[in-house]
C-alpha cells in the first residue's frame, strides 16, 4: 500500500520528538486561551486513540465476509446503508455467486433483486459485475493485495481498498468513511473535508501500524456514541479529552438513552460474529437493526 504523503510521521520516529508545525486550535476554544501545538496535538490524538481501545478491545469489521472477495463485495454493498442491511442481503449473494467468474456470469436484473434491500442497487450492481469481470480478467479471479490495483476496479475507491487491505491482507490503511470524518473533525485532528485529504493528516499522527485499529475504533465509536445529530457526550468515556464537549446531550442520564448496539444494551450489527473476538457481546442471528 502506498502510504499518504506526511505519513513519515510515527514510522521513522516519533510524532513527540519532531518539531511543533503550525499550531493548531485551542482545545477549549477559550477566548485568550493558546492555540494548540502540534506536539499537544500528537499527543491528545494518540491518548483518544488508547482510551477507545480499553473501551473497545473488540473492534473490528462489522461486515460479515469468509474471504476477501466477499469483503470487497460487502463493502461495495454497504455504501448508504447500514452493515446490519449487508449482513442481512450478502448469504443469499453469496451462495448464488460464490466467486468473481460467477458474479461476473450473473445475469443483471437477478443480481439487482438480491442486492435491492442496500439501495442503489442498479448502480451497485454494475459495479459488482465490473469488478467481478476484472478479477476474472486482470487478476486470476483473485482480489489483489495493492491499493493501486484495488482501485482500479469499478465502484472501489481508497475507503473500500483500505478496508479491503486492512481487513483481509493485514496492511495497514485509514477507511475514512463517514463516522470517521466526522469525529476527526470534532476532535479538531484535521480540518478538511476531503477524504484523501482526512487519510493524509490523520496518517501523519499515528504509526502505521495504528492506522487499521484506529480506524475501527473510530468508526465504533461514531456509531455507539459520537452520533450526527444527537452525541451522547454525557456518557462519552472520551469527554475529557473532546474540544466538541457540550455539542450533544451532557445529562449522563438522558445521554445513556442515546447509546446504540451493545452500549445501549443492543445486539451490533454482524449477524455471524466470528470467535477471534473475545469480549464481544454475541449478536443472536436475525437481530433487528
Amino acid at each position: 500500500m502506498t502510504a499518504p504523503r506526511n505519513s513519515a510521521v510515527g514510522e521513522q520516529e516519533s510524532a513527540e520528538s519532531t518539531e511543533v508545525a503550525k499550531p493548531h486550535k485551542s482545545v477549549k476554544g477559550s477566548k485568550g486561551a493558546r492555540p494548540e501545538s502540534r506536539l499537544a496535538l500528537v499527543r491528545r490524538a494518540r491518548r483518544i486513540n488508547r482510551e477507545l481501545a480499553e473501551v473497545y478491545p473488540y473492534a473490528h469489521p462489522e461486515l460479515d465476509f469468509e474471504n476477501s472477495f466477499q469483503l470487497l463485495v460487502a463493502t461495495v454493498l454497504s455504501a448508504q446503508t447500514t452493515d446490519l442491511r449487508v449482513n442481512q442481503t450478502t448469504p443469499a449473494l453469496f451462495a448464488a455467486y460464490p466467486t468473481p467468474e460467477d458474479m461476473a456470469a450473473a445475469d443483471p436484473e437477478v443480481l439487482e433483486q438480491l442486492i435491492r434491500p442496500t439501495g442503489f442497487f442498479r448502480a451497485k450492481a454494475k459495479s459488482l459485475l465490473g469488478l467481478s469481470a476484472a478479477l476474472r480478467d486482470r487478476f486470476g479471479g483473485e482480489v489483489p493485495g495493492r491499493l493501486e490495483d484495488l482501485v482500479t476496479l469499478p465502484g472501489v475507491g481508497r475507503k473500500t481498498a483500505n478496508v479491503v487491505l486492512g481487513n483481509a491482507f493485514g496492511v495497514p490503511g485509514l477507511t475514512v468513511d463517514t463516522h470517521f470524518g466526522r469525529l476527526v473533525r470534532r476532535w479538531k485532528w484535521t480540518a478538511q473535508e476531503d477524504p484523501e485529504k482526512v487519510e493524509a493528516e490523520i496518517a501523519a499522527l499515528f504509526p502505521k501500524s495504528e492506522w487499521t485499529m484506529l480506524s475501527h475504533r473510530i468508526i465504533f465509536h461514531g456509531r455507539r456514541v459520537c452520533h450526527a445529530r444527537k452525541p451522547a457526550c454525557g456518557a462519552c468515556p472520551i469527554a475529557p479529552l473532546c474540544p466538541a464537549y457540550g455539542e450533544g446531550e451532557t445529562d449522563p442520564d438522558k445521554a445513556k438513552k442515546l447509546l446504540k448496539y451493545e452500549m445501549g444494551g443492543q445486539p451490533g450489527q454482524r449477524l455471524r460474529p466470528p470467535s477471534d473476538y473475545p469480549g464481544r457481546p454475541a449478536a443472536p442471528l436475525g437481530a433487528a437493526e
